[in-house]
C-alpha cells in the first residue's frame, strides 16, 4: 500500500470559491436600508407634488355651498329672521350666517362671487341675505378649476338655491 499525502483542513480549496458563496444575493440589512432609503425619498417628495381637485371633489364643493345656502334660507323663514351668508371669494370662504359653519376651498379651485351691491335698502355686496317672506338679495357662487365648473344661484325673489355645470375650455 502506497501512502499518499494527506493536506491540512487549513489549506484544503473548497469546491467552490468563497467569495462567489458571499456574493451570491443580499442580506436582509441590505434590503431593509434600501427600503427605508426610498421611504425617506417619498416622505420628503411627496408632500410638495400639488394635488389638483378633482371633478368629484368640485361637484361635492358646489352640493356643500347650496346645502349652506338651502339651511340658512330655511332658518329665515323657521325663525322669521333675517340670515346672512358671508361670502369672500378671496378668502375662498363661505360662511353660514345661522351655525357659523365655513367651507374653505382649495386653491386651485377659482372662486367668483357675483352678489348684489345693495339690498333691501341696505349695502351688502359681501353676503347673500335671506328673508323671513323667502325671498333673498339673491347671487352667485362660481367654483371652477380647468375644463370644469359649477354655478351655485340663488334666485333673489324665491330664495330657491340650484346648481349649474358650467363647461370651460
Amino acid at each position: 500500500m502506497e501512502r499518499r499525502p494527506t493536506l491540512s483542513a487549513a489549506r484544503a480549496e473548497p469546491d467552490c470559491d468563497v467569495q462567489d458563496f458571499d456574493q451570491q444575493g443580499f442580506a436582509l440589512i441590505e434590503i431593509l436600508c434600501v427600503l427605508a432609503i426610498i421611504g425617506l425619498l417619498a416622505a420628503i417628495i411627496l408632500p410638495a407634488v400639488p394635488y389638483a381637485t378633482t371633478r368629484a371633489k368640485l361637484e361635492s364643493y358646489a352640493v356643500e355651498t347650496a346645502a349652506l345656502l338651502k339651511s340658512d334660507r330655511n332658518s329665515a323663514l323657521r325663525r322669521q329672521v333675517r340670515v346672512a351668508t358671508l361670502v369672500d371669494a378671496e378668502a375662498r370662504a363661505i360662511r353660514s350666517g345661522v351655525t357659523g359653519q365655513t367651507i374653505r376651498l382649495p386653491r386651485d379651485v377659482v372662486v367668483q362671487a357675483t352678489l348684489a351691491a345693495r339690498c333691501a335698502d341696505r349695502a351688502t355686496g359681501r353676503s347673500i341675505d335671506f328673508f323671513p317672506s323667502g325671498m333673498s338679495c339673491g347671487g352667485t357662487i362660481a367654483l371652477a378649476r380647468p375644463g370644469m365648473g359649477y354655478e351655485v344661484r340663488v334666485n333673489w325673489l324665491t330664495g330657491g338655491v340650484e346648481i349649474v355645470p358650467q363647461k370651460l375650455l
